[in-house]
């Protein structure tokens, strides 16, 4: 009776003799160990200390292979049409029209091309104009509960996808003007294609971009990422970034605790529900604040204002805004 007991011990004692896997890089300056979100509302404990074990994950994620494209227009508003880079034919025998808007959504940590950020968008854009909407599926690389390897595939699938849509602008006689829309990490990945694009892009949204493992991330979204580059956040307090990251920075009702909402999963959500409603009717009026401090706690006082979201960009503006909701929608009190 003792002896399978004495060798289960034994077996545990061998294993935590084992040396760790080594630490290479220590992603932030705070705590080893924060909860992250993922997209589906989930909260995970994390490590953001990268070891060689995440190292080896990462490179089995290929986003040049392993990434998918679904175009959505009008005349396919619902069942997508998959484009593969390099491959001519499933561009022509698509619905792509290069005179229109494209617009590029990007999904976050362990969701897919069936997210609900991207359920609640395609159609709103599809609804406001007949544009090529093409949703990323790059759930190979964000699909893992490895978090630390999927800030990682943040990056390199963010070059992939520059790659990708380089290849739509050598490929069209006619140059499409571009809108790209991440949420959470897909927030994060938004920058990093604008940054590698060959002509950038127009118009660049960012909602509630992830905050865990991108204080001091080389890769984080820039203000010069594109022409234009507007952030939306919604839950600074954890999945999301606090600082301003974009030309334009709005937070709502003081970046956190939306109205209605009673989970940061939700607080989270909000940016892009608040997005796509902006596309729909154009309100969310806010002010201008003299930093970002200010407008976390509503003290904004200056003269200025400006519309949060919408489809065309405000090309020249800056700023930080600060404005309030309703807790249901329609969200916008104005």
């Amino acid at each position: 009776m003792c002896k399978p007991a004495s060798f289960l011990l034994l077996g545990l004692a061998v294993v935590t003799a084992l040396p760790q896997s080594p630490i290479l890089r220590k992603l932030g300056s705070g705590l080893r160990y924060e909860y992250a979100q993922d997209d589906t509302g989930r909260l995970h404990l994390v490590d953001l200390w990268g070891t060689l074990n995440d190292l080896m994950e990462v490179v089995r994620y290929n986003p040049d292979t392993q990434n998918v494209y679904h175009l959505f227009t009008r005349n396919n508003p619902t069942t997508s049409q998959p484009i593969v880079l390099g491959n001519l034919q499933t561009l022509w025998s698509s619905n792509y029209n290069p005179a229109h808007r494209t617009v590029i959504l990007l999904h976050g940590w362990g969701n897919t091309v069936l997210s609900a950020s991207n359920a609640v968008m395609v159609p709103a854009f599809l609804a406001k104009e007949d544009a090529n909407v093409i949703v990323v599926d790059w759930s190979a690389g964000s699909g893992t509960i490895n978090y630390l390897a999927a800030v990682r595939n943040t990056v390199t699938s963010g070059q992939a996808v520059a790659r990708f849509v380089n290849w739509l602008d050598s490929v069209n006689p006619v140059q499409t003007s571009y809108h790209i829309a991440g949420f959470s990490l897909g927030g994060q990945q938004s920058g990093v294609i604008g940054r590698n694009l060959a002509r950038s892009p127009a118009y660049i949204t960012s909602l509630d971009p992830a905050g865990p493992g991108w204080v001091t991330n080389e890769h984080k979204f820039r203000p010069t990422d594109g022409e234009y580059t507007e952030i939306i956040h919604t839950n600074v307090q954890s999945a999301g970034y606090l600082q301003p990251l974009g030309d334009v920075d709005f937070y709502p009702n003081g970046g956190n605790n939306m109205p209605g909402c009673s989970t940061g999963g939700c607080d989270h959500d909000r940016a892009y529900f608040y997005f796509a409603e902006s596309l729909q009717t154009g309100g969310f009026t806010g002010r201008r604040c003299e930093n970002y401090e200010a407008a976390l706690i509503g003290d904004c006082n200056l003269p200025e204002t400006l519309q949060l979201g919408g489809l065309e960009p405000k090309t020249g503006k800056t700023g930080i805004y600060y404005l309030q909701t309703s807790s249901a929608p329609p969200f916008s009190l104005g």
